[in-house]
């Protein structure tokens, strides 16, 4: 059991060990009293022969706080439990105290409140073993006094009605899940189900911002090193404070996605009610806060969406335009019953904007997945910015997630939150209104990009190809590979045109053009990519023409030959075409381009464009005729060699339309331009600055080009 007076292991000095009842007891009174003061001692006693049998030591004398400085300790135990070095000497010179006074005051009412926890864990505990103990009594009376139906005589366990006997599955069924939940809660948490957060009624004031800096991690998460390779799994010390964060989280999360007004008018966070309805706590300061929901229905289950949410290959993979790459540290819970319900795991990834002029976003976070009683499911995210030894977090998330509710027919009723507290002040001031709005990183990007992922999932598993999707596609194997090959395009792309630094690429940083960032890669037994010395250059620019106007303009093979010098003027056709969505412009396409010189051959170019209301792509790469006739055949897309080029387009942020409503996509565009180009075959060469000096050149021409013709094409439609 648990003593009211064991203090934690940071002490002034060593009690040493009485032996008479009344030494005891006035050792107690001493440790009580320091629940309310701090002791202090004169002299030290000698011991040994030194020591005087006609001196004795002196009293340790306490220092007795006053009800303010008590007051004001109190108050800052609720929102801060475990404060820094700083916090400490900070409250010590407000109420005159000295830091080691404060310290060990809040030591000290930790283990009071631990005190006060672990007593009230043992009543429900009592009470949840009364509870089964006459459970157990009822089932054996009712067991003894079982009769057959038939002739009113002691019934065997063979004569029981099938519902009796279904419910004897039931139940030990129900037990077996209720011990595996108590063995997981018990290596996580020390402690057993019934005692686990979620079922008892806990303050959402475990504001994830106190946990109190933790130790046990290697490398800062913001700076030089790399957020996915320097940060390790938590500690066994850490893994309780986690699951109860999760526990808190998921409840804060699940009133966000279903409260109404006044906490959210028109899917827009009211800041003052949140702060009254979910204390902040304390926090660095600087950060701002950016809070966004958005609902929409997708065709999908709730079974695949979950998977989707908790592995984190797929997740990467479905959200590539978003996250740029994430990691699962360590997975504490893989859940009961088959399934993801209860799955906790401790995850690090960056969020990115396809441009590199807008920093990524990195998080270290845990991941909770759970079943609700009403049959919906819910993930929730909330960062552990507090276990890392960085002092400083750019971007931290509070409980954000997506909570499913299933609907007939393999849809699925999807809402999403995403609330986050960040420094944006190095955003470039061209996408600040962007980023300011929440389109950037917001609940609507992720659900537009989610419901258009699902229907390209569901184009990819339809059986009934539409005619002309045949073409030179001769079975829905080959239409597979080729949808396989284009999202293995679209990903390769993705990683390479934000400002993410974490890949394999290399940041030139003399390119002799402040506006171009360009960044070169060695690729060697990457069967995806052709061997050699590989550039990427990107660049981004606003322009004064509708994001709409520039998407068609570029996917339309018939415009190719007005924006790409590569293509040198050689007319444009579309070989294969496979509809990936509602809109016309989400589509893969084979397109052949016939030189305008008889002496060079034709090229072959894959094409996917996809768009939805918070942005748009257009990306592309040149295939070999002989792979593609493979892929075509339904063979293995992975060894086709790929450089994607394209273009994200990315409204300027939200206007307003004439009845005042916010509406995306009726300004100018953000528009970024990407290439990878193969400058030299052999990895080993030494890249030149003409190469450097020839991607600059072409990327400069190709936005001219498009500048020209679609501000001129804007212009006649007006």
């Amino acid at each position: 059991m648990f003593q009211p007076n064991t203090f934690e292991s940071h002490h002034m000095f060593d009690m040493t060990r009485r032996s008479s009842e009344s030494d005891l007891g006035k050792l107690k009174e001493d440790d009580y009293e320091t629940k309310s003061g701090t002791e202090t001692t004169e002299m030290e006693a000698p011991s040994g022969d030194d020591q005087d049998p006609s001196q004795h030591p002196k009293r340790k004398r306490y220092h007795r706080h006053t009800q303010r400085q008590i007051q004001e300790m109190e108050a800052f135990f609720k929102e801060c439990p475990h404060p820094d070095d700083k916090q400490r000497k900070e409250l010590s010179r407000e109420l005159g105290l000295e830091p080691l006074q404060v310290k060990f005051w809040f030591q000290n009412k930790r283990t009071q409140m631990k005190a006060q926890h672990e007593r009230h864990e043992n009543q429900i505990l009592k009470a949840e073993n009364e509870k089964l103990r006459a459970e157990n009594n009822r089932y054996k009376e009712a067991l003894g006094n079982a009769t057959c139906p038939n002739c009113g005589g002691p019934a065997a366990l063979g004569e029981m009605s099938f519902d009796e006997q279904h419910l004897r599955i039931e139940n030990a069924r129900l037990r077996e899940e209720i011990d595996r939940l108590s063995g997981i809660a018990a290596k996580y948490v020390g402690k057993p189900l019934s005692s686990f957060p979620h079922l008892t009624p806990r303050s959402l004031d475990l504001g994830f911002t106190n946990l109190g800096t933790q130790s046990g991690f290697v490398g800062e998460m913001y700076g030089g090193c790399d957020l996915i390779r320097s940060i390790s799994g938590p500690s066994e010390a850490d893994k309780p404070m986690i699951v109860e964060l999760a526990v808190a989280a998921m409840e804060e999360f699940l009133r966000m996605a279903q409260a109404g007004d006044p906490l959210w008018t028109d899917q827009m966070l009211n800041e003052d009610e949140y702060l009254r309805t979910f204390p902040r706590g304390i926090g660095p300061l600087g950060l701002r806060s950016e809070a966004s929901r958005e609902s929409t229905v997708v065709i999908m289950n709730h079974v695949n969406l979950v998977e989707i949410l908790m592995d984190v290959n797929q997740w990467s993979s479905v959200f590539c335009g978003i996250v740029s790459r994430a990691m699962t540290i360590e997975v504490l819970s893989t859940g009961v019953a088959g399934n993801y319900n209860g799955a906790l795991q401790v995850m690090t990834a960056e969020f990115q904007v396809p441009s590199p002029l807008v920093p990524t976003r990195e998080n270290y976070f845990v991941r909770y997945c759970k079943q609700h009683s009403d049959g919906t499911w819910a993930v929730v995210d909330v960062s552990l910015d507090n276990l890392r030894p960085s002092p400083i977090s750019k971007c931290r998330r509070r409980p954000s997630g997506c909570l499913i509710q299933e609907l007939p027919n393999g849809y699925s009723k999807v809402i999403w939150v995403e609330h986050v507290e960040v420094d944006d002040r190095s955003v470039h001031n061209i996408y600040k209104p962007l980023v300011n709005s929440g389109l950037a990183f917001g609940a609507k990007r992720w659900v537009a990009t989610l419901d258009r992922q699902c229907e390209r999932l569901a184009s990819s598993m339809a059986n009934n190809i539409p005619a002309g999707d045949l073409c030179v596609i001769t079975s829905p194997e080959g239409r597979k590979s080729m949808l396989k090959l284009a999202e293995r395009m679209v990903t390769s792309f993705c990683t390479g045109v934000g400002a993410s630094t974490a890949h394999a690429w290399t940041t030139l940083s003399a390119t002799g053009s402040d506006d171009v960032r360009v960044m070169t890669r060695k690729s060697m037994d990457d069967p995806g990519r052709p061997p050699g010395i590989v550039l990427s250059a990107a660049t981004s620019f606003w322009i004064p023409v509708p994001p709409r106007r520039i998407f068609d303009f570029l996917r339309d093979e018939n415009s190719r030959s007005e924006w790409d010098i590569l293509s040198n003027g050689g007319l444009v056709q579309e070989m294969a075409h496979i509809a990936n969505g509602r809109d016309p412009g989400n589509c893969v396409s084979l397109l052949r381009v016939n030189s305008a010189n008889s002496s060079q051959s034709n090229m072959l170019v894959l094409q996917e464009s996809c768009t939805d209301s918070t942005g748009s792509y257009v990306i592309y790469a040149p295939v070999d005729i002989v792979a593609m006739n493979m892929v075509l055949s339904g063979g293995d897309p992975d060894y086709v060699a790929l450089l994607p080029s394209g273009f994200a387009i990315l409204p300027e942020g939200p206007g307003f339309n004439g009845g005042g409503i916010l509406e995306v996509g009726s300004g100018g565009s953000l528009l970024t331009v990407a290439f990878q180009i193969l400058v030299d075959s052999v990895p080993t060469a030494k890249l030149s600055l003409g190469s450097v000096a020839t991607v600059n050149s072409l990327i400069k021409c190709t936005v001219e080009r498009i500048k020209a013709a679609v501000m001129t094409d804007n212009a006649s439609c007006r």
